[in-house]
Order: C-alpha cells, then sequence, then structure tokens
C-alpha cells in the first residue's frame, strides 16, 4: 500500500471517530436505534440542541434539533430523538421545563394513561412548565398591585387627615372665641347676676319662713283643714308656685332686656339720659326756689327780675355731676 493511500485511511478512521465521538458526548447512544417524534412550541425559551429529554428524571433521549416555521407563525419545531425501548402512550405530553440548578432547560415526558402507542415521526403535544422565577413573579405581581394600592389608599388618608386637621384647628380657634365672648359677657353682667340670685334667695328664705309659719296653723286646725279637704291651701301653694315660676319669667326678661325694666337695667344710654334729666330738673327748682320773680311776677309796674339763668344744684339731692347745663 502507498503511502498516499495510507493517510487517506488514517484520515477516514480519524474522521469517523470523531463524529461518534462527538455524538457520544452529546449523548447520543450510537449503537442503539432511537424513535423520533416532533414537538411545537411558541416559545422554547432558550432550549437547545442536545438538551436532555426525562422521564421520572431519568434522561431517556435528547432533543436532535429545533426548527423555525415562518409559514406556521413563527412556531419552533422541536426533533426529539427517544430510545426505542421508551414507548410513548397517546396523551403523553413533551413538557418544556428548568433544566436544574445550572438553568439550562430539557423537555419532561408526562406519559399518557392509553393503550395505544404513539408511532415514530409522529407529532406529540407540547406543554410548558413555570420555573421557579415564574412561579415568583407570579406570586409577586398581586402583593405589588396589594401594595400600590395600599400606599395610594394610604396617601388618600392622608390628605384626609389633613383636612380634618386643618377643620379641627378652625373649630377650636371658634371655640376659644367663643369662650372668650362668654368670659366677657359673664365679667359684664356678674355684678346684676349677683343681685338677682341675691335676690331668689331672699325670697326662697322668705317662703321658708312662711312656710314655718303656716305648719302651727294647720297643726292647730286640723279640723277647718278636713272640713276645706286641703282645697285652698293647695289652691295657695299653687298659686305662690305659679307666682314665683312667673316672677323667674320677669326676671329673665329682665336680663334679656326686655321691656322697660329690663331696659333700665341693661341701657346704660337710658340710664345716663335720666340722671341728665334728673340733674336738669333739680337746677330747675333751685332756680325757681332762688329767683321766683323770674318766672312769677305779680307787679304791674316796675321791672322784672330774672335773676341768674342758672342755680347751683341743689345739694341736699344726691346725683351724679352733670356734664352739660340747662341755658
Amino acid at each position: 500500500m502507498s503511502r498516499e493511500a495510507k493517510v487517506g485511511l488514517l484520515a477516514l478512521i480519524s474522521l469517523i471517530v470523531l463524529y461518534f465521538g462527538f455524538n457520544f458526548l452529546k449523548g447520543s447512544d450510537i449503537f442503539s436505534r432511537s424513535n423520533v417524534y416532533y414537538v411545537e412550541y411558541d416559545n422554547v425559551d432558550g432550549l437547545a440542541a442536545s438538551n436532555p429529554v426525562i422521564l421520572n428524571g431519568y434522561p431517556v433521549g435528547r432533543v436532535a434539533g429545533i426548527e423555525l416555521m415562518p409559514q406556521n407563525g413563527n412556531k419552533l419545531k422541536v426533533t426529539l430523538d427517544i430510545r426505542k425501548n421508551v414507548p410513548l402512550p397517546e396523551g403523553t405530553k413533551a413538557v418544556l421545563v428548568d433544566g436544574g440548578v445550572l438553568g439550562g432547560k430539557a423537555i419532561r415526558l408526562a406519559m399518557g394513561t392509553s393503550d395505544q402507542m404513539i408511532p415514530d415521526r409522529a407529532t406529540i403535544q407540547g406543554d410548558k412548565e413555570l420555573g421557579i422565577m415564574a412561579l415568583l413573579q407570579n406570586q409577586a405581581s398581586p402583593v405589588l398591585s396589594s401594595a400600590d394600592s395600599l400606599v395610594r389608599n394610604l396617601v388618600v388618608v392622608t390628605e384626609g387627615f389633613k383636612q380634618t386637621g386643618e377643620t379641627l384647628n378652625k373649630v377650636l380657634a371658634n371655640f376659644d372665641q367663643t369662650g372668650n365672648s362668654l368670659n366677657a359677657l359673664l365679667t359684664e353682667n356678674r355684678t346684676k347676676l349677683t343681685g338677682l340670685l341675691t335676690n331668689l334667695n331672699t325670697l326662697s328664705a322668705s317662703l321658708v319662713e312662711t312656710e314655718k309659719s303656716i305648719k302651727p296653723l294647720l297643726n292647730n286646725a286640723n279640723t277647718l283643714i278636713d272640713s276645706l279637704n286641703a282645697v285652698s291651701l293647695g289652691s295657695t301653694v299653687a298659686k305662690a308656685r305659679q307666682t314665683i315660676e312667673e316672677l323667674q319669667g320677669l326676671l329673665a326678661g329682665i336680663k334679656s332686656g326686655e321691656g322697660t325694666a329690663g331696659k333700665l337695667l341693661t341701657d346704660d344710654e337710658l340710664y345716663t339720659n335720666l340722671n341728665y334729666t334728673m340733674i336738669s330738673l333739680n337746677q330747675l327748682l333751685a332756680n325757681f326756689r332762688e329767683h321766683p320773680k323770674r318766672y312769677i311776677n305779680v307787679s304791674v309796674f316796675g321791672k322784672k327780675d330774672k335773676g341768674p339763668a342758672v342755680s347751683p344744684i341743689d345739694t341736699v339731692l344726691r346725683f351724679k355731676p352733670a356734664t352739660d347745663t340747662i341755658p
């Protein structure tokens, strides 16, 4: 054999060993036949050729290839090489799952329960199984939505509390103003209220004394009381109670400034005018007493004595000094 023939034979043997070695390293069983099946997926999520096909955690085949099908909506056709000694019943699904800790992809066989077997080079149904990250994402999405809704509700509640706080501040300010007004009103009318309460206490004491004086009379006149059947006394007590109620109503009206007496107690201007009137009348009477001829003159001849136009205030009466004089 020539040297060239030996080199060619060695190259052919090397190619054969390389091919079978490469397929062996990819997981292909080069000494046994396998069945071919097809699966269609919308998205293979990183699946690649030579990824394993597992059954109950045990590899029983591999992904032989992946083909894009533009005429079928860009779906992906995956070719599976599965050992011939692993028959697939009808209803079996090829579920695309995570391959393990390293994050690769694999195809898990979910075996059917039929007695009929899927023939070689047939298409089986594909399915997907959510990985850990997908499950976490699906679980986290409702939580994030709820948290977002909670934050929005908290913002709305915070705005409501802010408005409520402003309203409460206004209400408290109004209460402070009302309290100051009530304090001023009580301070201004404290003397009048004290006098009114004193009069009511005096009236109550008088009624108590009257009741004490009536009791001996009642004890000494049991026969008269029996004959009258306590009608007159009851009527008297009822009238006295009615009188007290009317008196209380009258005092309340006077306190609120109703009627002439109320105006006399509450209207300072009326009191000042009456005071000025009494002072003017006092000056007029004093002038008339000192110079009567100025007002009455019976002389036929002679000059009328008018006297001074104004006389000093009579010091016998006590009045508040007037700031104006009568002409």
